[in-house]
């Protein structure tokens, strides 16, 4: 059943509509400026138009999703910091006293707390939505992390709560997680996909010194050999090596590009889910805005794979969706200049004749 489900909300998703293209172009250069001169901003504001398919959309309500799950590998000593971190920080976002709930104060986003995998009893926390599909994931060097349905049914809980944020009128939604030892599951579906070695992919966390890394990197190429997942069957993949957070932005990508909703993805962690998205159904890359360049070293490779090019390079790897919510922020920059900038007619400005 799970699994028919979410090939019904494959099915939904179809490539953006290019149709458009001519009518924004034709006002963006009618706008007084110079053709081409606000740069991104220009092709922000034209790509968001084309993904919701309305030539004059209003300004969007914007929120972040914040899947927090743990993970068995943990146990492998792959982080600088303990698993209970996880949990404790969930109650830091319900206080607001996280990076991410000032970073969305600063830009007007909406944050939703997601616990799709804590290993935590929660109490009935104001503002906690319970998505729970298990209490963390198994230990990828030595077992799988998820079954199968375990990983399906993380996805369209993910999904799900993207279709309600977007039916409460959020019109661009952004990426978040949170999960000790997350970028090791992120590390390993990295190199499966992208084809690349673990090396190449990994990095240091949250903070991991040389000889760290180095077994970290070991512990990624253990679990590859155990479970070799086959990146021909992503769901598979994400089962054998992933995470429930992971699975659970996979499915927020895959329905917000069913919804012809834009999608703001985050970093290292982030861009995993949204592989393992694309890898299932390959339009959904055109959903995506890839918020910035994290100091990861594996996600040069992830935003390759997605054809992406990011918005911003800040040298951040806090993860949380606090580059998504900036980046969002200019994504809205970019909007408001094509809905209320004034044109060359309406202002009685006398065009140039500049040449491109």
């Amino acid at each position: 059943m799970s699994e028919k489900r979410l090939s019904s909300l494959v099915e939904r998703i179809k490539p953006v509509d290019d149709s458009l293209h001519a009518d924004i172009q034709q006002h963006l250069d009618n706008l007084t400026k110079p053709r081409g001169s606000l740069g991104r901003l220009e092709e922000f504001a034209s790509r968001y138009c084309k993904i919701t398919s309305n030539i004059r959309p209003k300004l969007p309500g914007k929120a972040v999703l914040v899947f927090a799950a743990d993970h068995g590998v943990t146990e492998e000593g792959v982080s600088a910091f303990p698993r209970e971190v996880t949990y404790q920080m969930v109650y830091n976002f319900l206080a607001g006293g996280a990076g991410i709930n000032v970073l969305a104060r600063h830009t007007g986003v909406d944050v939703k707390v997601l616990d799709i995998g804590v290993d935590h009893d929660f109490s009935a926390s104001q503002g906690l939505v319970n998505i729970k599909v298990a209490k963390g994931t198994g230990n990828i060097a030595r077992e799988p992390a998820m079954t199968r349905k375990q990983a399906v049914d993380a996805i369209l809980a993910g999904a799900e709560e993207a279709e309600k944020t977007i039916k409460e009128g959020a019109g661009i939604i952004a990426t978040g997680e949170m999960g000790i030892g997350n970028t090791t599951p992120s590390s390993a579906l990295t190199a499966i996909f992208c084809q690349l070695s673990p090396a190449e992919v990994t990095g240091k966390g949250t903070g991991i010194d040389q000889y760290a890394w180095r077994h970290k990197v070991e512990v990624i190429e253990r679990a590859i050999r155990l479970h070799a997942p086959d990146p021909n069957d992503p769901i598979n993949a994400l089962a054998a090596v992933g995470g429930l957070e992971i699975a659970g932005i996979c499915g927020l990508v895959l329905a917000a590009a069913a919804n012809r909703t834009p999608v703001v993805t985050d970093g290292f962690i982030s861009t995993a889910g949204a592989m393992v998205a694309a890898a299932i159904c390959p339009d959904t890359k055109d959903y995506i805005f890839a918020a910035h360049q994290s100091v990861e070293q594996g996600h040069r490779a992830q935003l390759k794979y997605l054809e992406q090019r990011p918005i911003l390079d800040l040298d951040m790897r806090l993860g949380e969706g606090t580059g998504a919510v900036l980046a969002m922020n200019l994504i809205e920059a970019g909007l408001k200049i094509y809905l209320e900038m004034a044109t060359f007619d309406g202002a009685q400005v006398t065009p140039g004749s500049e040449v491109l």
